[in-house]
């Protein structure tokens, strides 16, 4: 294959969860601009709908979904009207996500540990198990069943003071990843970007002077991540760029020192 088509998704299907803002936004337009049809998936519906102008604006094909990932039947949902509209799925990129703050750790409710497990670790897998049979199944067409992408966090192996739940809940998709390659293979690849800090959406609840100063100590890039710098990871591992890659985390994290 040329090297000019490694990243050429002409003709594929991926759904992005959280994909109307963020990290997740950036993945939708590089998955349309490469030629996808892309499934726009989160909370807010009006957000999903002005990213698919964006994509539809791009000669793509979009389809903006209401989508909560913490709630099992929402991914049900997801699943079947995805495969109403396109009857197929080649990409699945669960990055929606949730990390709340809280004062202490003694102070986190039942509810908030329950909501932050179920946003970031049952709906993914939820929602890749319903997809990732069917992309392993005889009716997806073609050798490749098609990629699964999870977003993880470097807080899944080294989490805050603030992060411990969401930390727990990550580490929980870097292992799902593992076991879901070897569940869904040979035809599904399963594999997980881990990211640093992104100066997305996000970050302006951050105190940027504070972060920027550490980040000269605790970064070899010594920065944040900016949005577009996830797209090289997510391209990769949505294309056949990535044909002999599964079961892998890859980290676009800055070089953590």
């Amino acid at each position: 294959m040329p090297d000019r088509d490694l990243f050429d998704l002409t003709g594929r299907v991926a759904v992005v969860t959280g994909g109307s803002r963020g990290l997740g936004r950036q993945m939708v337009l590089a998955f349309a601009e490469h030629g996808a049809d892309v499934v726009i998936a989160s909370r807010k519906l009006e957000n999903c709908e002005e990213v698919a102008r964006r994509v539809e604006a791009l000669g793509r094909q979009a389809l903006p979904v209401a989508y909560h990932a913490g709630d099992w039947s929402s991914s049900d949902a997801l699943y079947e009207t995805v495969y109403d509209r396109f009857g197929r799925v080649d990409v699945l990129v669960n990055n929606a996500g949730m990390s709340p703050l809280y004062e202490s750790v003694d102070t986190i409710s039942e509810a908030l540990y329950d909501k932050v497990m179920e946003v970031n670790l049952k709906g993914p897998f939820r929602l890749s198990a319903l997809v990732g049979t069917r992309m392993a199944g005889p009716d997806h067409g073609g050798s490749d069943g098609g990629s699964i992408i999870f977003v993880s966090s470097t807080a899944s192996r080294r989490p805050s003071p603030s992060e411990l739940v969401y930390g727990a809940a990550k580490a929980g998709v870097n292992n799902l990843t593992y076991g879901l390659a070897r569940t869904l293979g040979p035809k599904v690849r399963v594999n997980c970007i881990v990211p640093g800090p992104f100066l997305t959406d996000i970050s302006k609840a951050w105190d940027l002077d504070a972060f920027e100063a550490n980040a000269k100590s605790a970064f070899a890039l010594e920065r944040g991540g900016q949005p577009h710098e996830i797209v090289g990871a997510a391209l990769y591992l949505a294309s056949d760029a990535s044909s002999y890659t599964t079961g892998a985390l890859i980290d676009v994290d800055g070089g953590p020192r």
